[in-house]
């Protein structure tokens, strides 16, 4: 495996199974859903919006997997079961962890095959935000569940 795509791949299966170790260190399935004055995602929502989004851009756009993203539901819906989510996170690390291992080396240097942010960009340029974007998700989560899981 390519050692950009090998790191990539580590560093999604770490923080991929961190998400799942936050969301079963909830002590009130309830909390996963509190939101408090300035702190508008709760943290269900953010879980649900990490898996929305590595399943659409990993998963379907690189990987080829039928996953329609619904990215309204992921910060609409409340109340999902603690159990449902924990499927969710196991689904999205299996489908980004086998789209990664199957990633073509040659693919990383190809253009990202959609133009996200109004400009062209690399696979592997994308591949490393996708990561930033689930590390700080994952840090507001962290958050969430220590202040507002009392």
């Amino acid at each position: 495996m390519n050692p950009s795509i090998k790191a990539l791949h580590d560093l999604y299966e770490r923080d991929l199974t961190k998400v799942l170790e936050e969301l079963k260190s909830y002590n009130k399935e309830e909390n996963l859903w509190t939101v408090n004055g300035e702190i508008t995602n709760s943290g269900g929502n953010l879980i649900l919006h990490i898996c929305g989004n590595l399943k659409h851009f990993i998963g379907a756009m690189l990987g080829g997997s039928s996953f329609i993203r619904q990215r309204d539901d992921e910060f609409d819906l409340m109340n999902v079961k603690k159990s449902e989510m924990v499927d969710q996170i196991k689904q999205t690390k299996k489908v980004v962890l086998e789209t990664l291992a199957e990633l073509e080396d040659s693919k990383l240097d190809e253009v990202y095959p959609v133009n996200v942010f109004g400009k062209e960009m690399t696979t592997q340029f994308f591949l490393f935000h996708l990561y930033g974007h689930l590390n700080y998700h994952l840090g507001q989560i962290n958050y969430h569940r220590r202040l507002l899981d009392k």
